[in-house]
């Protein structure tokens, strides 16, 4: 299974905005991500309602991770995103 362990990099965390920014990017790469943060139950990161249950904020670790084809790519893009705090999608993803 590739894990990526990454600090949230919006300021508010993934709430609204950046939380919707991150699920299409998840649903963007085609690759199962699940997201959790530390000691707690991994959920679907391509869930808006996962994602913002999760009360992930500013500056907090999250681990991305996935046992698919294709994750380390997919987990390396969507690493960048969230630590940079990126307010739109990068034509990478």
């Amino acid at each position: 299974m590739a894990e990526r362990h990454v600090h949230v990099g919006w300021t508010e965390g993934l709430h609204a905005r950046p939380a919707s920014i991150f699920v299409r990017a998840v649903t963007a790469t085609g690759v199962p991500v699940t997201v959790a943060k530390a000691e707690s139950s991994p959920v679907n990161a391509a869930s808006m309602l996962a994602v913002l249950g999760l009360g992930a904020r500013g500056g907090e670790e999250i681990v991305l991770a996935s046992d698919a084809e294709g994750a380390d790519a997919a987990l390396d893009r969507l690493a960048k995103l969230v630590t940079e705090g990126l307010d739109e999608l990068p034509e990478t993803v």
